[in-house]
Order: C-alpha cells, then structure tokens, then sequence
C-alpha cells in the first residue's frame, strides 16, 4: 500500500483546511462541547456527537493517543445563548417541582443512553460544571483585573481588552452584534457575563459565594475552565456544532486569551485551541426539531417508529460534516436500508469463514473485529485486491473526515470477488473501527424493530408468515392472499421477492 495521505482539518477559526499537527507529538487533545442537560437531546443535537466520534476514532485510526473530554452544563446556560433569559435547569426544575439537581442526573443518563444507543464511543471524562466552581472563581478572579467589570446584575468581560473578538465568527458588525442582550452599564454591546449575581430577593437551587455576590457561572467560563484544566491551554481540537461559532466559541475564546495573556488570533494556539471544529445543522422541514414541539425528534422516537438507532449514525455518515443535512423519514429508511446491505453481506462473509474453518484441518486465518485497528497496522500487511479500497478510504478520511466516500469504499470492499473471507472481514473491521457502525456485531434481526404502536408481537407476525407459506405450497392462493391482506391491515407489509431476503416489514 502507499503511504498514508497527511490528515487534513476544516480550522473554523482560518475557514480553511490545515494540516493536523499535533501540539504534543503522538497525542491528540480535543474538547467537545458538551450537552446541557435540561431536556432530552434532539438528533440535531446528537449530529455534533457523531461528528466528534468520528473525529476521536480518526484521531486514533491515525495513530493518535485521544483524550477526549466531553462536558456536561449542569447550571449557567440561559434560555438565549446571548445571556438572556432565565437559566435552563432552573427553569425547567420549576416547571417539573423537582429538584434541579435530579432533573439534572436524569436528563444526563438519557444523553449518555442516546450516546450508547448511537455507538458514541465515552470521552476521557464526562466534565461536570458543578464540580468546577471553584477552579472557576479563580479564573475569573486572575483575569478580572485586566479584562472585567462589575455591574450589579454580575461580573462582565470587556471585550475590547482582547485582540480580534469574534473572529471566529466573523460576526463584529452591528448587526452581528445585535442578537446580544442589552445590559444597563454594560461598556459593549458584546460583553458578556462572567459570574451572575442572584438577584436581591430571589434564591436559586444553584448559587454560591464569590467576590462578586452570591450566585453561579456564566455558561461560557465552564468551558474555558474545565478545557484549561483537564487537557492544558492550547490544547489540540475545540468541537461544537456551528450554532457555537457565533457567540459561544468567541467568548470561550476571548477568555482564554485573558487567562492566557496571549496576543492575537493570528497564532490559532492563542485561542486556546489549535483548531475549532464545527458540524453544520441538522435540518427538517416540519418543525419537529425544536423541543417547543411536544413530540420534538429524540431518538427514542425513531426506535418507536421502528428505526434501529445506528440508521441515524449511518444518516449522519452519508453526508460531509460540513454540510447541512436534511432528516426526513424516507432518507431515514434508505439510511436504514444500505445498513442493512452492509450486516448482511458481514454475515455472509463470516458465514463462509465459518465453513472454512469447520472444513480445514489447519487453522484458517483469524480476522480482527474489535474496533482497535490503526492505520499503522492496515499500511504494514498485504492486502491485495482490498488495497485500493483501503488506500481510497484512507484519502476519505484524511480529507476532512470525507465520510460519505469512506462508506463507498466499504461498500466496494464487500463485493470484491475472490478474496480470502478472514481478510475481507479484517478490512471492514479495519474500516468500521472509524465509521462506528458496529457491523461486525450486528445481525439483520438486530436492525428489524418493532415499532411502539405496532399490533402484533414478531412471533404473531412469524406464525402468519410460515401460515402463507404452506398455503403458497398447497396452491391455496386464495388464504395466501387473505393472510397478507390481515397483516397488511395490521401494518405489516409483506416483501415478496426483496433483494435483501426481508420478509416483512412494519409500516
């Protein structure tokens, strides 16, 4: 095989690919922004998640030694991002009369389901904003000489004491700078909360002491403390979805750059990350996508409506990062339907392996399945007729994590002809140990699900179908026709002749 292609990143702060050195040679360090855990996660919301995973297992396919930090905002974080509002948790802890401390621990379990569910392989670290107040009380009390000032509602960061504020967005202007709150006494348009005061009168659930009056962080010092403190300043990758870029990002940035003393963004490590990373939106067109909704799209609600979870994973993969990517149920299900082909042409294979080594008197060629391929292993073997699609995968990924070529290749790998099964199912191995989609361990009645709703168990629907098959046998047409015509009522769709040897699905 050729020598592996120089990994190339997408730097949100340069808008333009750069060659990925890392700070620390041999290690990776990247921080994702992690959820606030108020309310269940829409799958708009798990896109960043799947896009920071392939990230990690690139990071590590290349070589890398990943420490991955993902946090969890358990306080701070205001109904508008642009410090407005009221806070999240609190909010929501009136809304429910519960404890914002358990809203807090149960909406965290239901991300890290989802996480699960999605084979979003765990950080180094889930970081927890509560147990980072005091580390964030003297970052705040290092740079607020320089770089704040106090108003009654709070401590305020001026953003005019650092070089280059919101380039990362581009977003200076004044209609840029319009989306933020305006604050009585605030010097800037854009200045933003450090610490919040709790109000004469009122008591939150969360508050503490601090030079500054009782009360809690701003949602942006969580993440310049906890990234400071468990992966050191600069460290190697910032991720988040793009919605961040705006003022989230700009803020963390600003900060480290107060903490730091560093001088402007020309240098990308004076951000306090070499490169910021950020997924596009996840669109839908009915509406469903905001939790305001009701039914709002989790995936608990797709795996209700009969989607295995990876379908979504598989979604996300077809289309670039980069790219907006439009969810509709049809996209779902041909989602679905090519994960499908993919487990069962694994199964096929591993079935002929399985014969092999039944019928061989030596032992046949093992094959590695467990997600622990490097790149480094791939270049040192022969591969044969699988190098080219070997080789063509590793330019997908090298190229701004190209995953919509890199499943191609996948696919390309399974139907090349003649080759030893061991080492084709070591190849996918290889492959998926990036892509995370689990298909060596997958089987076909893992991704059928029965929908919520559905009116027959899959024994009911099983007994039905070996019914029409002896009626089929004996020629009698007319109860074959009547036993499909009930589970078609019963919205179980019958697949006569499908290519992928479905026999039936549910509508």
């Amino acid at each position: 095989m050729t020598d592996a292609p120089q990994l190339t990143l997408f730097n949100s702060l340069n808008r333009q690919l750069e060659p990925f050195v890392p700070i620390h040679e041999g290690e990776a360090r990247v921080y994702t922004c992690g959820p606030t855990v108020y309310n269940y996660p829409h799958i708009g919301n798990m896109r960043a998640y799947v896009f920071a995973d392939v990230l990690g297992r690139t990071l590590s396919w290349t070589g890398h030694k990943l420490t991955h930090i993902i946090n969890i905002t358990d306080v701070g974080h205001l109904t508008d991002d642009a410090d407005a509002g009221e806070d999240k948790l609190e909010k929501m802890a009136a809304q429910k009369k519960q404890s914002i401390w358990d809203i807090a621990e149960h909406y965290t379990q239901a991300f890290k389901a989802d996480v699960k569910a999605l084979n979003i392989r765990e950080p180094a670290e889930w970081s927890v904003a509560t147990d980072y107040i005091d580390a964030m009380i003297d970052f705040a009390k290092q740079i607020e000489p320089k770089h704040c000032y106090q108003l009654e509602s709070g401590l305020y960061f001026d953003v005019s004491t650092v070089e280059d504020y919101g380039r990362l967005a581009r977003a200076v202007t004044e209609e840029g700078e319009g989306r933020i709150d305006t604050v009585e006494g605030k010097r800037n348009a854009a200045d933003f909360a450090i610490w919040r005061t709790t109000p004469a009168g009122e008591t939150r659930q969360m508050e503490w002491d601090s030079p500054w009056g009782r009360g809690a962080p701003g949602w942006h010092l969580e993440c310049s403390v906890m990234g400071g403190k468990l992966l050191g300043f600069p460290f190697d990758i910032h991720t988040g979805g793009i919605d961040h870029r705006e003022i989230h990002h700009p803020n963390e940035i600003a900060q480290n750059q107060a903490y730091c003393g560093c001088g402007g963004l020309d240098d990308a490590a004076h951000s306090g990350a070499r490169y910021w990373m950020h997924n596009n939106f996840l669109v839908e067109r009915t509406g469903k996508m905001s939790k305001s909704s009701g039914e709002f799209l989790r995936l608990q609600l797709l795996i209700d409506k009969g989607y295995h979870p990876l379908a979504y994973r598989m979604m996300c993969l077809q289309g670039h990062y980069r790219s907006e990517l439009e969810f509709s149920w049809e996209g779902l299900g041909a989602a679905l339907t090519r994960l499908k082909r993919m487990v069962m042409g694994v199964e096929q294979l591993k079935n002929r392996h399985a014969e092999l080594v039944s019928a061989s008197s030596e032992q046949p060629e093992p094959f590695v399945q467990d997600g622990s391929w490097t790149l480094k292993q791939v270049q040192g073997d022969d591969w044969g007729k699988l190098a080219p699609v070997l080789e063509k995968f590793e330019a997908a990924q090298a190229d701004d994590l190209n995953t919509s070529i890199a499943l191609t290749a996948l696919e390309e790998a399974l139907t090349i002809k003649k080759v030893d099964p061991a080492q084709k199912l070591s190849s996918i191995a290889a492959m998926d140990a990036v892509l995370g989609l689990d298909l060596l361990n997958l089987s076909r009645e893992d991704l059928r699900i029965r929908p919520k709703d559905a009116g027959l168990t899959e024994d009911e629907i099983e007994q039905a179908l070996a019914d029409r098959k002896d009626a089929r046998a004996q020629k009698d047409f007319a109860r074959s026709d009547a036993i499909r015509d009930d589970l078609a009522a019963k919205g179980v769709e019958v697949m006569d002749g499908d290519p992928l040897g479905w026999e039936w699905k549910l509508g």
